[in-house]
């Protein structure tokens, strides 16, 4: 009897560590944020407006869900789908995806972490650090507005730290399902047969990051197809962003910028141009952060350039909710059209100044 016993007690503790092993969790999160701007010199006939922003505030909002079951020996398994969230209407974002920023299930371990799905590739993983304004309404993807929509559809990506070096390399069959318009919807979806090159895109991505410091370069190409948008109608059609990052810490405040070399070869040429950017970011107070960026672009054999420079004031509720005001200009030379505002619009060669104010609440 006792031994009957312990074999039972034994069994049971068996299959507790078997379950312990399996554990999993789903974690549900997202962020809102929204508010007003006002902009100058919308149009060629010099018209200002007042709008609630679609794309983004000071950060786009979104829904979530993330989850992670340990597999046992240091392996795990992990998902993400993340919907984006146009607030001013309440539609869905990224070509109206239903899970449009990502969407990926993957293994991570010692060796790193391999996902497969929709998901961000190297060149929007290389410049978080190191882009002090980040997705907001005014910033340097309103001058190159694939930057914070630098996702890949069917691909399979690759990220590792190791001792502070990172690595990372995303290889999509078909970049882009969405034909719905706008910087996250450029219909190419690819996969075509007969044509391996079609809507093809290879990123990658190395350096170097600790908390007071670091810096990464990055590499990426994509491919077009028949529909495709931007000019990229043929396979032969490519557009391709090298990029170098740096960022240092400094007391409090950190010091961050970087380069975003283009060559962009569509059925209307060849267009080659360069993105500078560097910005400092300051916790004026335990409760406000003052952002400030420069940024130009440097469009190769022509006049048609683009200066910015915008800065933003965050203050903290909490560590969920805060409000935010920010001021911009964007000094359009030649021909040049970029707006301000991410998704806005501009009178070529108009100087454009806004102002916004928001509010935002992370869950």
């Amino acid at each position: 009897m006792r031994n009957t016993i312990r074999g039972a007690v034994a069994l049971l503790c068996a299959v507790g560590a078997s379950s312990a092993l399996a554990q999993s969790n789903v974690t549900i999160y997202g962020l809102v944020d929204t508010g007003l701007a006002h902009v100058t010199n919308v149009n060629a006939a010099g018209d200002s407006v007042t709008r609630m922003p679609s794309l983004t505030g000071s950060f786009p909002s979104r829904v979530g869900f993330r989850g992670t079951e340990d597999l046992g020996g240091g392996l795990s398994a992990i998902f993400t789908l993340e919907a984006g969230l146009a607030l001013d209407t309440g539609t869905m974002g990224q070509g109206n995806r239903l899970f449009g920023r990502q969407a990926s299930v993957g293994l991570k371990g010692a060796f790193g972490t391999v996902t497969l799905g929709r998901q961000v590739n190297m060149t929007y993983i290389a410049s978080l650090k190191s882009d002090v304004m980040g997705p907001n309404l005014f910033a340097i993807g309103s001058i190159d507005a694939y930057l914070p929509n630098a996702r890949s559809d069917n691909a399979i990506g690759y990220f590792g730290n190791f001792n502070n070096f990172v690595i990372g390399a995303t290889y999509s069959t078909g970049r882009d399902s969405s034909a719905a318009g706008g910087p996250a919807a450029t219909g190419c979806p690819g996969e075509t047969p007969g044509n391996s090159k079609a809507c093809r895109q290879v990123t990658g991505m190395f350096g170097y990051e600790t908390p007071a410091y670091g810096l990464n370069a990055s590499y990426d190409i994509l491919y077009g197809n028949t529909g495709a948008a931007g000019g990229l109608t043929s396979s032969n059609n490519s557009d391709k962003r090298v990029t170098a990052n740096a960022y240092v810490k400094v007391g409090e405040g950190k010091l961050a910028g970087g380069v975003v070399d283009r060559t962009t070869r569509a059925v209307t040429g060849l267009t080659e141009s360069d993105l500078y950017f560097f910005g400092v970011s300051y916790p004026v107070t335990p409760f406000t952060t003052l952002d400030a960026q420069v940024a130009k672009k440097d469009v190769k054999n022509s006049a048609d350039d683009a200066t910015m420079l915008v800065a933003r004031l965050t203050y903290y509720f909490s560590k969920r909710t805060a409000a935010y005001g920010a001021l911009g200009r964007m000094k359009n030379s030649g021909l040049s059209a970029v707006a301000l505002d991410a998704g806005g619009s501009v009178g070529a060669g108009k100087t454009q100044n806004g102002v916004m104010a928001g509010l935002r609440h992370s869950f």
